[in-house]
């Protein structure tokens, strides 16, 4: 039975794309799908799908475009939505790789009302050339992780019905690793395709819209946990703060149900 879609944003890293699902293959609970929201029309990844999907105990799922055509992550990721057998939809990253107990994780988390917010181990640039070079997943354990050049290391240590959170307070939504039931989505009408640059539209933008619906915010500290693999960085500080700009100016006109998403509205 398949309770989660795990929706896998994905743009040219098959190397990547491969330790993800490799990840997934080992998961403590198979009772979801993946789907392989692919920024791209990469032949490569039809055809590693093509030869390998049927031996992962999971059932893959891949949308992609008609052609590169710039950032066009929203877009996919509404594309993704639609084709979702699950009422509970799961986000991260091509450069995130699931701890063993994250679907599990999720799966007793998701409430009706309620945004997961999961967070990040920013991997180390020796860690990841590790990973990456053996190509397997074994260095991903506590203590390897604890003896590396990686940050954000105590968010690797799953607990599973405590975080080490003291705090109470409200951390914003990361794009890369967060859950919600599918029909919250569709009520503000999906992710807003207007956005065309890396950062906040994928994140910030639909937190403050599903805030304004009421939905609220639960963490996921320390329980759904993922690993982001080294790299440079993808984004501008200028395409930020133009990113930034458009939602001000959306979140002035209480656009919190965008015109451009799952649905072409006037």
């Amino acid at each position: 039975m398949i309770k989660l879609s795990i929706i896998i944003s994905y743009y040219k890293a098959i190397e990547n794309l491969k330790l993800i699902l490799e990840a997934l293959n080992y998961q403590s609970s198979n009772e979801f799908e993946a789907i392989i929201s692919e920024d791209d029309n990469n032949e490569a990844t039809i055809n590693f799908l093509n030869k390998e999907r049927n031996t992962y105990n999971f059932q893959i799922l891949h949308v992609n475009q008609q052609k590169d055509d710039g950032f066009r992550k929203n877009v996919m990721l509404n594309k993704s939505i639609k084709i979702s057998n699950s009422e509970t939809l799961v986000f991260i990253d091509g450069d995130c790789i699931p701890h063993k107990h994250f679907v599990k994780s999720y799966i007793n988390n998701i409430q009706e009302g309620v945004m997961l917010k999961g967070r990040r181990v920013m991997l180390g640039e020796k860690i990841s050339e590790k990973i990456t070079t053996n190509k397997t997943i074994k260095p991903l354990n506590t203590l390897s992780i604890l003896l590396s050049d990686s940050d954000n290391k105590k968010e690797g240590l799953y607990l599973k019905n405590k975080s080490l959170t003291l705090s109470m307070k409200d951390k914003g939504l990361l794009g890369c690793n967060w859950g919600i039931q599918k029909k919250h989505l569709i009520e503000i009408n999906g992710f807003d395709e207007d956005y065309i640059r890396a950062a906040v539209g994928e994140d910030s933008d639909i937190e403050w819209r599903l805030k304004r619906i009421g939905i609220g915010s639960k963490s996921m500290k320390n329980k759904a946990i993922v690993y982001h693999i080294h790299h440079e960085r993808g984004y501008s500080e200028e395409g930020v703060e133009k990113n930034m700009a458009l939602m001000k100016d959306k979140m002035d006109k209480d656009l919190y149900i965008c015109l451009n998403g799952l649905e072409k509205r006037s």
